[in-house]
């Protein structure tokens, strides 16, 4: 594995099984590793609000032996107060690690280039990898069928772009369906598309939710107008009503098929509060393995960065 996890399309699909191997052995014996990464520490610099991420992070550094320390976005005010290039080399003086959840991508790249230390994407406009990472290693969790379809209704987003990159490398088949208009990164698609079809399984593009969803093992949905869209959001509203997670959608996947969404839920809006709370859902599931696979990330690069 690299230095930093900024994308999913740099990993290996190696490296994503040793990732959920080692995630595997986290989340089941707590107390092994809880001095692993004893006396580092993990700088969280977020321009962009946040409960998971924030909470997952802190949590399990903390459970790791390490602490962290959050920076907020009055606190660095990045690229306008200080270049990225100058946090990220003063940083790497104090820290061990650095998490970024920033709005361009471009800022995450930067920072890896620029760090000594180990980058971790928390967020960006284009990736999402600690979520899609966690999505699918709930998935595997869940489903043990050597052949899965996973359904993703909605915007074509970074969390759908992530899920692309880690469905094609963990050999699962995945519908996409989005109005016209919202489709995913047409390179991601294209890129992922080969992939899947290397690894036996398929990506497709689809307009309409109910063909998506037919026979689909997982039905995933994400809000319709992320941070930063606020102002297209009664637009999106409008455009994206046959894309809501309701009972009569549930109705077209397999009976057993799970729910996933990466929250926070706009209840009424994306999803109902009958497809969220059924006990077909796995969201809080999918939530709490934020945890284990980021303990499982950072016991990955911190703890290879310890050994040299």
């Amino acid at each position: 594995m690299k230095k930093d996890l900024v994308s999913i399309a740099d990993l290996s699909a190696e490296d994503i099984k040793n990732i959920f191997s080692l995630t595997d052995k986290v989340k089941k014996n707590k107390l092994k590793f809880a001095k692993v990464l004893s006396g580092q520490t993990l700088s969280l610099i977020f321009q962009k609000p946040s409960c998971r991420t924030r909470v997952s992070f802190e949590v399990g550094i903390y459970q790791l032996g390490g602490s962290s320390i959050y920076l907020g976005p009055d606190e660095i005010n990045l690229g306008v107060r200080e270049s990225i290039q100058d946090v990220a080399k003063t940083l790497s003086r104090y820290v061990d690690g650095i998490v970024l959840r920033t709005f361009a991508h471009s800022n995450v790249v930067e920072m890896a280039r620029s760090a000594s230390v180990p980058v971790i994407n928390g967020l960006s406009d284009f990736s999402h990898p600690c979520q899609a990472l966690a999505d699918i290693y709930t998935v595997k969790e869940k489903i043990k069928s050597p052949k899965i379809t996973l359904a993703y209704i909605g915007d074509g987003n970074n969390v759908c772009n992530s899920l692309l990159y880690a469905a094609a490398k963990t050999g699962i088949s995945m519908n996409v369906a989005t109005p016209l208009g919202y489709e995913p990164d047409s390179a991601v698609l294209n890129q992922t598309q080969a992939i899947a079809k290397s690894a036996k399984c398929k990506i497709n593009l689809f307009h309409d939710a109910k063909q998506a969803v037919c026979g689909a093992d997982v039905i995933y949905t994400d809000v319709w107008a992320s941070m930063g869209q606020e102002d297209e959001a009664q637009e999106r509203k409008k455009n994206f009503q046959s894309f809501q997670i309701n009972k009569q959608l549930v109705a077209l996947a397999k009976k057993s098929a799970l729910i996933m969404h990466c929250l926070p839920a706009h209840r009424g809006e994306e999803i109902t509060d009958e497809a969220i709370d059924s006990k077909n859902s796995v969201v809080f599931d999918e939530a709490e393995n934020r945890m284990h696979v980021q303990k499982a990330i950072l016991i990955t690069l911190l703890g290879a960065r310890s050994k040299k």
